[in-house]
């Protein structure tokens, strides 16, 4: 049972797995009473004049006390962001990584001037609004009541929110970053006169990108698996001149 829960785990998508853990360990240790939130949420002031700089990274990985919001959070987190990085990301980490960072940057400059302490939820609905836009066909049921197609999820899930007496704020926030985002790597290079703005830095591909093997490439013959420079198996490897004769003859 442990082995099996432990491949499962394993088979989620690196960068899914390893923000998604992140955050439920960060509400875990809030819970258990380690840490505070008071020590996690975006605070400008503390970060350029204390040098809590964790800051800058724990206020996207704190969701609020165990619940249904959070669980709510957690579900679409987890099923989006693993979408994105199993679909238009598969076999590009570093891009998925790099968007990562241009949203968290973003809405760190948007969170200064709108008084915003954690954003955790926004870049969950960045996440959503990207998807969507990239999936525009895909039907939606909404807990049952509501269909639609997936680039309307976005806006529903900020009724949702509105409903709840939550403030909309944070959605339009992960909604704007995402449409920048999307604007910029998948509207601008295909106008005319466009070009690529987000280029993803080499180091990121270095760090994240697994080396792909060429289609074209063609190994040497002493290079397969137990096939010797003159066809024989290893086995064959320390036989004589006549032996390799033999062996050429057959071949």
């Amino acid at each position: 049972m442990a082995n099996s829960v432990t491949q499962e785990y394993m088979q989620i998508p690196a960068v899914t797995r390893a923000y998604t853990t992140a955050c439920v360990l960060t509400t875990a240790a809030v819970q258990l009473e380690f840490i505070t939130p008071f020590q996690l949420y975006f605070n400008p002031d503390l970060i350029l004049k204390k040098y809590q700089v964790w800051r800058l990274i724990t206020n996207f990985l704190f969701f609020g006390p165990l619940g249904f919001s959070f669980l709510f959070n957690m579900i679409f987190l987890y099923r989006y962001c693993r979408m994105l990085e199993e679909g238009s990301f598969r076999g590009r980490t570093a891009d998925f990584v790099y968007m990562f960072l241009f949203g968290g940057v973003l809405m760190t400059l948007f969170g200064l001037f709108a008084n915003l302490f954690f954003l955790g939820q926004a870049f969950t609905i960045m996440l959503v609004y990207v998807w969507s836009r990239r999936n525009p066909y895909v039907r939606m049921n909404f807990f049952g009541l509501l269909n639609f197609q997936a680039p309307f999820l976005p806006w529903v899930l900020m009724g949702f929110s509105l409903l709840l007496g939550n403030s909309i704020v944070i959605d339009l926030l992960g909604i704007g970053v995402g449409h920048i985002y999307y604007f910029l790597e998948d509207v601008f290079p295909n106008q005319p006169g466009g070009r690529k703005l987000l280029a993803t830095p080499g180091i990121f591909r270095v760090l994240f990108d697994m080396p792909q093997e060429d289609p074209n490439y063609a190994p040497l013959p002493e290079d397969q698996s137990g096939i010797s420079r003159n066809g024989q198996g290893p086995e064959d490897a320390g036989q004589g001149q006549n032996d390799e004769d033999l062996q050429g003859e057959e071949n």
